[in-house]
């Protein structure tokens, strides 16, 4: 069943130039996996490994055979079973390049709509003879039975119009004189008050100001109300950034994010009436603490009686999951979060949240950290005491319903912080079943009928390839791609060995290492340091990290020994691992590397002054603040567009972490690297995309000029003109690592330089 591959076998050369190569040698993984309709198929984004150099939509059939490219735009790449089913289960209606189509399980299509408009937001009536959708800022309604679409909601741009003022003197003496004889002037200006206020239905009008837009408009299932959220644009200045290399032959300027501590703009939320357009914002209730917060809503019950609204104070300390009853609009705060340092973002590995309604419309389940480690609870939309229906020392990294609403389909950490899988449970809890089961990280996407798994699947020393699994335990799953190319399946790529390195604090620091390999220890030690964001590196499943990951082959290759730790703030490891760096990164998690330092020399036979230090991002700060604050322990280090000073990143991040700067000046002075430079010993490379706009080259050229001013001698920059944060040109790669490569082997290596 697997895709066969045009590329001719060849033996791999581990070299800088092949490794940085990227997916052209290691492929690129199948994504965006979703099943049709009516389960017979599967569709997916990916590059065939010698055929494609672009992302290709591709098929195949859960029965056998290869998979088929499509033509690109077929009506065929409809992600069919990412959209919302009926009632009955038996249709769905999924969005294709901003047009509604129902799909029926046949796999019959038909278009709903066909504009110039986008609509999005698409839910059922309970009857399921309707289909509710946004679009240009308000709900519509589209009746099945005739293709008949009619506007529910009256959202304007633009300022509302302001009646006339009194005027004054003898004007105004006429004007209420006009008023008070005539019953025809006093029926023009009622008519013209309620013109201005409403739309030809009678319903109250409601005007966005400048820099407002609508976000959601979630109808509910009887048609009678809507949730709305919109949006406050963020008023803080904008961060400007040249780009050097252009069509045009001039440097150009591009408008980027604020830096934190900026205005961030909010979002208000509420219900609408629709028969009226009355507004309910659901801005304060008994139970929220005042203070500067904003709401969101989640979604309506599936019978229609609830609204659920998240409410978060813009601290990241704090928030409360907000029940309003339909039709009362009565209010109610239903469960709390709080974290003395910054809410965790529940999801599988932090990307996302999982909250929302069981089947019943009584009862909403949600994600909490309350025990040190996400888990999935429920509580009533009454109110009461929320109920655990997981816990233990392991994660709920997600958690989603299933379409009949009886099943949770979760992926978790339990058993082993290293892996991700598959796993069933109950909606009101108790025994859960593991579904997948092979080593590693299984990402999994179940047919619409529940009896297959497409699984996106990856080991430590392979890249994610497509599975198909009958969806039951231990089932054998059967492979259907297979990305990478022939010349790079003839090298032995190694799983990591997985270590703890015993911190100084007395916990167990999870760790990568990679021995030297084929040759004798060189007695000379490489630290690796991933990036930040809430990441997990040490793990069974293919890194992020795959150049790096195969450049800490090359070096074991040259005798080196790496390492490479889930410090302290790194994913998979529960609340207290996450928050120990709060109000100070470069703290415990530069501890973290210093103490891997120390175990290489105890454990690993290596020599304490030779030992570097390197990463990109947070792995980039890190380092600076290692050639920094701790002189002696890392000889030589490559910071790659490294966070400088943590007052110019972005605010989402930095003020869950360190609070606002304005508020926090010690947080900010004691992480940020540019207050340490005059502390750098040994050898430092700098590189630094110029087009980086999530950390701006600004960090890099405010610490050029401190060294500058310091005196310091023993460091380099290297800049890349066209590269953002993440480097796309393979020469541009293979520049930095040689680079890296360079510095280690002149320093700790003792290879001399030509």
């Amino acid at each position: 069943m697997l895709a066969p591959s045009a590329v001719a076998a060849q033996q791999f050369h581990l070299t800088v130039d092949n490794i940085m190569r990227g997916p052209a040698l290691f492929g690129t993984a199948p994504s965006n996996v979703r099943f049709s309709a009516d389960g017979r198929h599967v569709y997916f984004a990916w590059r065939s490994p010698g055929v494609d150099t672009l992302d290709q939509d591709y098929r195949v059939a859960v029965t056998g055979g290869a998979p088929e490219r499509l033509p690109r735009h077929a009506v065929d790449t409809i992600a069919m079973a990412n959209g919302v089913w009926s009632p009955d289960l038996k249709r769905e209606v999924v969005n294709l390049k901003g047009d509604l189509w129902l799909v029926d399980r046949t796999g019959a299509k038909r278009a709903l709509t066909q504009t110039t408009a986008r609509e999005s937001n698409a839910s059922w009536s309970a009857d399921g003879r309707t289909i509710f959708f946004t679009r240009e800022n308000n709900a519509w309604a589209l009746d099945l039975s005739d293709g008949a679409i009619r506007q529910l909601t009256d959202v304007r741009t633009g300022a509302a119009p302001k009646p006339p003022t009194d005027p004054l003197g003898e004007k105004k003496y006429l004007h209420d004189q006009q008023r008070e004889l005539f019953d025809y002037i006093r029926r023009q200006v009622a008519q013209d008050k309620l013109a201005a206020d409403t739309d030809t239905t009678g319903r109250k009008t409601f005007y966005l100001a400048d820099g407002q837009s609508v976000g959601e408009l979630d109808v509910s299932p009887d048609g009678r109300f809507a949730m709305i959220a919109v949006s406050d644009r963020a008023t803080g200045t904008q961060a400007t950034m040249p780009v050097w290399v252009t069509q045009s032959g001039f440097v150009e300027t591009r408008q980027l994010r604020t830096k934190v501590g900026d205005d961030q703009g909010k979002t208000r939320a509420g219900v609408i009436e629709l028969a009226t357009g009355k507004i309910t914002w659901v801005d304060s209730l008994a139970g929220v603490t005042a203070g500067p917060r904003t709401t969101d809503p989640v979604a309506i019950s599936f019978n229609g009686k609830h609204a659920l609204f998240r409410v978060s104070t813009t601290n990241y300390k704090d928030e409360w999951l907000v029940v309003v009853d339909l039709p009362s609009l009565a209010l109610r705060s239903v469960a709390h979060r709080h974290d003395d340092a910054w809410l965790g973002e529940l999801g599988f590995l932090g990307q996302g949240s999982y909250v929302g309604w069981l089947g019943d419309g009584e009862t909403i389940y949600y994600g909490s950290e309350e025990t040190g480690y996400a888990h999935l609870y429920t509580v009533s939309a009454a109110g009461g005491t929320p109920k655990a229906l997981t816990s233990g020392q392991w994660e709920v990294q997600d958690a989603e319903l299933s379409p009949d609403k009886k099943t949770f389909w979760l992926a978790t950490n339990e058993g082993d912080w290293g892996q991700a899988h598959f796993w069933t449970m109950a909606v009101a809890g108790g025994a859960r079943t593991r579904v997948t089961s092979a080593e590693g990280r299984q990402d999994v996407t179940v047919s619409p009928d529940g009896r297959t798994l497409a699984v996106l699947a990856s080991t430590s020393n392979h890249p994610a390839e497509l599975f198909f699994q009958p969806s039951a335990a231990g089932a054998a799953p059967q492979q259907v791609t297979e990305s990478t190319t022939p010349e790079w399946r003839s090298y032995n790529w190694t799983k990591p060995e997985i270590v703890s390195v015993p911190a100084s604090d007395g916990a167990q620091v999870p760790a990568r290492l990679y021995r030297p390999i084929g040759v004798p220890s060189n007695h000379a030690a490489v630290i690796f340091v991933h990036g930040a964001g809430y990441l997990q590196n040490v793990h069974k499943w293919w890194s992020d990290y795959a150049r790096e990951y195969m450049f800490d082959h090359l070096l074991a290759s040259k005798g080196y020994t790496v390492l490479d730790l889930d410090y302290r703030g790194s994913a998979g490891h529960g609340r207290d691992w996450r928050a120990a760096i709060y109000r100070h990164m470069g703290g415990r998690d530069l501890d973290d590397q210093v103490d891997g330092a120390r175990w290489l020399v105890k454990t690993m036979g290596i020599d304490s002054t030779r030992i570097g230090i390197f990463g990109g991002s947070y792995g980039g700060f890190i380092t600076l603040m290692a050639m920094f604050t701790k002189p002696g322990v890392f000889a030589a280090g490559a910071a790659l567009r490294p966070v400088t000073d943590w007052a110019h990143y972005n605010h989402p991040y930095t003020a869950r972490i360190l609070n606002q700067p304005q508020d926090d000046t010690t947080a900010y002075q004691q992480s940020s690297p540019i207050y340490f430079a005059q502390g750098l010993r040994g050898r430092l490379l700098i590189c630094h995309g110029m087009v980086d706009d999530n950390v701006h080259f600004e960090d890099t050229a405010r610490l050029i000029q401190r060294l500058i001013e310091l005196g310091k001698t023993n460091w380099d920059v290297a800049v890349y003109p066209v590269e953002r944060h993440g480097f796309v040109r393979a020469d541009s790669w293979t520049d930095e690592y040689r680079r890296i490569l360079k510095t280690f082997d002149e320093t700790i290596g003792r290879v001399a330089g030509p």
